[in-house]
């Protein structure tokens, strides 16, 4: 049966691999496949073992087509092409925690009716409605309300890079059909206070308990750490904290995890036990133990409802209502069944969960921690066993870590081994027993802001965290199999050649840039600029992409990228000019990736350069080598940072790269001054490819400047139906009429270009790696 199981869970994973949902015919397969379960039940080894594998690629086609159909139903209700940026008004219930910041709130919104005549039908959207520039604050939403809205939307598209966040995925598996904003006529209008029904009183009570913990708690800096742990909402940990946390390993604390769960099951099945024992009327009906289990399992069950419902938790209630069930039947507890069961479970309620780190960081810690304690012969004593179950889960954990966020936290172990008995055996029962008794919260939070600096000193230790680059499946692969080698009782022999399985992930084969040769990646950061140019021996970033409300590109996407394709240090950093979009992630890559220098456009008391390392200003003349390499800045002028008048975005350094006759020009956000200039300086300005100005923007791209550069591909940084229309349809004309390749960021995600003495080859991202829930953009 386990083999079963675990055959309709791979059909699962290996249907959102897809690129395209497949095609209905292929159902055929499964009444050939049913004929497995019509052969004898021989006892001849060859036969019985022809009979298992027949159910179980049974079992992985079903597994498939059960995911496929779930996908197919759930893309059905996305917002169809012609709908995207039209008025639409709805009517609907606030149904999650909505996330307020400085620019405005944003919430998901279960739909209830779609009033405007003719529209497509939807069910679940996210919405962002912003504050009114002047004038009084609007009141906001709050969670199980009911609103009426006019909103305009847009259908679920993200950034595309290796290794990078896939939004579509994560709306997708939260079945968001479209995202947008409020639009402020006609005016929002409360419906009701509190929406009757079941999805409406939980938000509306998650969104009580937040409120009266902010409420009791004030400015405490850990009031969001106590808000996390009793209703899930990891939302509201700081930024600074979550990052201390996950460069110590102990962010699987700081939410709803299976150790929570558990405690809270065994409280209330202890509890109800106790009692029932002293009930005779009661007991003769019922046994006390299976009254313990049954309220074991509702506590559990109520837990992790209250929090969200999130992975970790739907494998603790899972397992534990198997193992519930196995105690009532007065059976044996199979502890790595009950697993199976409840990852049979998990993806059976929601396919997409393999598509999560958090689904693979669950349900591996567990089977760490089940391979290292059931079924051995030996027990050893508590210390010894607590530090082999931590040792093993690191271990496990490791080259997940790695393939996911390539980084792995060093200190993790030592941080854990202060962190779980405090958090769980102290801080998560007084922040839970703080809803009956609020003052409580404040001993959660004195504890919390403890354990908090300890974390946040260890954080910031150099090594801390080890990060290498993203390994490719079968090397992650071969590290698990070794980790379940050295794992192995005691006795077994050879357990050290488990080790060996490990090699290629901890000494990991690189992609090297020849010389005289360079390679520019064009990273994919939305509506911005990221461009990473590699030589054999260097490594330099141009622009740092946009700025968010609550973070920035920098941490959310560069540095990401940078560790996945093995960057640990850059030699040196510009940034164009003193825009968001170009800007905004510095500070973030500068404080993760050790940098050499930093030239820039910006003023000299732009408080990004605090802790830039050797900044100046980039201007017309300056030059250098890297392996073959000429670099050449071509714009501004030196004078230019004394012209009170200048635009900023004519502050936009001009970077020309060359390998022999290839070159790459980059011209930052340069207008039609710029542009000028650039002609009037007397300088090469032909180039194999060009990165258009200011994304395309009417303001640039002078015909003039174009027939100077004749670039044989011309690039757009541009974002998905971005707010200014970039680029414009007269830009990208005048490229095609020049016979120009146009390449654009936001069908392409991340474009690669590897850059030789005679040729130039390009590779976008996102057409050869897309899933079958992500929308190609016209």
């Amino acid at each position: 049966m386990r083999i079963a199981l675990i055959a309709f869970c791979f059909g699962v994973w290996l249907l959102q691999q897809q690129a395209a949902l497949p095609s209905a015919r292929w159902l055929g397969v499964l009444p050939l496949l049913s004929a497995a379960l019509l052969l004898p039940h021989f006892s001849h080894g060859l036969f019985k073992t022809a009979r298992r594998l027949g159910i179980a690629l049974l079992c992985a086609a079903l597994g498939f087509a059960w995911a496929a159909w779930r996908a197919d139903l759930r893309l059905a209700d996305r917002l169809p092409d012609p709908w995207q940026g039209v008025d639409l008004a709805v009517m609907g219930v606030v149904s999650e925690l909505p996330q307020t910041n400085a620019r405005g709130e944003r919430f998901v919104l279960d739909i209830e009716q779609v009033i405007t005549p003719n529209a497509p039908s939807l069910k679940r959207i996210q919405l962002t409605r912003y504050w009114p520039r002047k004038g009084d604050r609007i009141p906001a939403v709050r969670a199980g309300e009911r609103w009426q809205f006019t909103v305009r939307l847009k259908r679920p598209y993200g950034t595309h890079n290796p290794h990078g966040f896939d939004l579509e995925a994560w709306m997708l598996e939260r079945n968001i059909a479209a995202s947008g904003y409020v639009r402020d006529t006609p005016q929002p209008q409360r419906i009701d206070e509190r929406a009757a029904t079941p999805g409406a009183w939980v938000a509306a009570t998650r969104a009580a308990i937040r409120e009266r913990i902010i409420f009791t708690l004030g400015d405490a800096p850990y009031a969001g750490v106590i808000a996390a742990l009793v209703i899930g909402d990891q939302r509201s940990i700081p930024h600074d904290q979550w990052r201390s946390f996950t460069r110590t390993g102990v962010n699987h604390l700081l939410s709803i995890s299976g150790l929570h769960v558990t405690m809270i099951a065994a409280l209330a099945g202890w509890m109800a036990a106790f009692g029932w024992r002293r009930w005779p009327r009661a007991a003769e009906r019922l046994p006390a133990r299976q009254a313990g289990l049954l309220a074991a399992v509702l506590a559990a069950c109520a837990y992790a409802v209250l929090a969200g419902f999130q992975v970790p938790a739907q494998r603790t209630l899972f397992m534990l209502v198997v193992l519930a069930l196995a105690f009532w039947g007065r059976r044996e507890p199979r502890p790595f069944s009950a697993l199976i069961w409840a990852l049979f479970a998990v993806l059976l309620i929601d396919p997409w969960a393999v598509l999560s780190a958090g689904f693979w960081l669950s349900f591996g810690a567990m089977a760490a921690i089940l391979w290292v304690t059931f079924g051995r012969v030996a027990l050893p004593d508590k210390l010894r066993g607590w530090v082999t179950v931590q040792a093993a889960v690191t271990l496990a954990l490791a080259p997940a870590l790695l393939l996911l966020f390539q980084q792995v936290s060093i200190v993790s172990p030592l941080a854990n081994a202060v962190a779980i008995p405090l958090v769980s055996w102290l801080v998560t029962p007084l922040a839970l027993l703080g809803v009956v008794v609020p003052s409580l919260w404040h001993a959660a939070a004195w504890l919390m802001e403890w354990l908090g600096q300890g974390l946040a000193w260890a954080g910031t230790l150099p090594w801390a965290v080890a990060a290498r680059p993203a390994p490719d499946g079968w090397t992650t692969l071969l590290a698990v199999a070794g980790t379940v080698w050295l794992l192995l009782p005691r006795g077994f022999p050879l357990r050290v050649l488990g080790g060996l399985l490990w090699l290629p992930l901890v000494f990991p084969q690189q992609a090297h840039v020849a010389p005289n040769s360079f390679q520019a990646d064009m990273i994919d950061v939305g509506q911005g600029a990221a461009i990473l140019i590699r030589t054999a021996n260097h490594a330099l970033l141009y622009d740092t992409g946009p700025a968010f409300a609550d973070s920035d590109s920098g941490e959310r996407i560069i540095v990401p990228y940078l560790r996945a394709s093995g960057v640990g240090e850059l030699s040196g950093v510009m940034v164009s000019h003193d825009d968001n979009d170009h800007s905004g992630g510095l500070q973030s890559v500068l404080r993760d990736i050790p940098t050499g220098w930093l030239l820039h456009g910006m003023p000299a008391a732009s408080p990004l350069l605090t802790a830039a390392p050797k900044p100046r200003h980039c201007y017309r003349g300056q030059q250098w080598q890297w392996d073959g390499i000429r670099f050449e800045i071509l714009n501004p002028p030196a004078k230019a940072y004394t012209e009170s008048r200048r635009r900023d975005n004519d502050f936009s350094c001009v970077l020309k790269v060359s390998a022999g006759k290839q070159s790459l020009l980059i011209t930052g956000d340069a207008e039609r001054r710029g542009e000028l200039e650039l002609m009037e300086s007397g300088a090469d300005l032909s180039a194999t490819v060009l990165v258009a100005g200011h994304h395309g923007s009417r303001t640039s791209s002078l015909a003039e400047f174009v027939e100077q550069v004749r670039p044989d591909r011309v690039v757009f940084n541009v974002g998905y139906r971005n707010r200014f229309n970039h680029p414009h349809p007269q830009v990208v004309a005048r490229y095609r009429e020049a016979n120009a390749r146009v390449l654009r960021s936001d069908t392409s995600g991340l474009i690669q270009l590897m850059f030789d003495e005679t040729r130039v080859t390009a590779s976008e991202y996102h057409p050869s790696h897309r899933r079958y829930w992500q929308y190609s953009a016209p």
